[in-house]
């Protein structure tokens, strides 16, 4: 296990058996995402992208809440319509960056998500969280209505659902947001770090290849016809199925055994 090290101070990373924690390292600001932490997100990202050894990625956050959206005191220092462009163009990419990591992202959530927060949330793999955990996109609440969260909220929860939350700016509670399909999982609060290690644990126990096949796939096959989605898993299956994994699995399933996985990086 390596040391928590600091990224731009905002950020903190801790490498763990093939699993990479980032913590967001805010808590007097509900750990709001400043353009500083935005662009250690965005780094470390790039940085795991390229690691064949990373094998998981939990996004974790420090301080009684999660995370609260943007950084509104910095978005009023800057009033103008190129520079609100980028900021949203730059969270934009650190959400799209998480969905097209090759490897499976869990959220470990705790207390207040709002706003981007909320996007945070939505576009991670898994997302579980703690039962006092809240969950809003309250933009509307100060007449800007969340629109880069909408995106990923309404991929995770009904439309309706998910417009209810974007014009009321109403909270729901954690066992609302597994229910309706934001969160992959519930726990008590003092079980949430034992829940999230087991989940490292059960990705990190399977076949890193297969995992990372099945990622690229299933986030693809979504924006596509019954069709089109049917002829990618085909395709990406029968490249699956070459893999030394495949026949190491298989082998040892037959003979009764445990496998033993080809491992990346090494």
């Amino acid at each position: 296990m390596n040391d928590v090290s600091a990224v731009e101070n905002e950020l903190l990373r801790k490498d763990e058996g093939g699993a990479v924690y980032l913590t967001l390292n805010r808590p007097k600001k509900f750990n709001t995402l400043s353009e500083t932490l935005l662009t250690a997100l965005q780094d470390q990202l790039d940085s795991i992208a390229e690691d064949p050894a990373v094998r998981c990625v939990v996004i974790a956050a420090n301080g009684k809440g999660f995370c609260a959206g943007h950084d509104l005191k910095e978005m009023r220092a800057h009033p103008d319509h190129g520079y609100y462009q980028s900021l949203f163009r730059h969270c934009s990419r650190v959400m799209q960056s998480l969905v097209n990591l090759p490897v499976p992202v869990i959220a470990k959530v705790q207390g207040m998500a709002t706003a981007a927060g909320c996007q945070l949330v939505a576009s991670c793999d898994l997302a579980i969280a703690g039962r006092s955990a809240s969950f809003a996109v309250s933009g509307i609440n100060v007449g800007l209505f969340c629109s880069t969260p909408a995106v990923a909220l309404s991929r995770n929860v009904s439309a309706k659902r998910a417009f209810d939350m974007l014009v009321t700016a109403d909270f729901i509670d954690a066992d609302t947001a597994f229910d309706w399909g934001l969160l992959s999982g519930v726990v008590d609060d003092s079980e949430l770090d034992a829940a999230v290690a087991e989940k490292v644990e059960k990705i990190l126990a399977k076949s890193p290849s297969a995992i990372r096949y099945g990622k690229a796939m299933f986030h693809k096959q979504r924006q596509m016809t019954l069709a089109e989605a049917y002829e990618l898993a085909g395709n990406v299956m029968a490249d699956n199925m070459m893999t030394p994994d495949v026949g190491e699995g298989i082998d040892a399933f037959l003979e009764k055994r445990k496998p033993t996985w080809e491992q990346p990086g090494h």
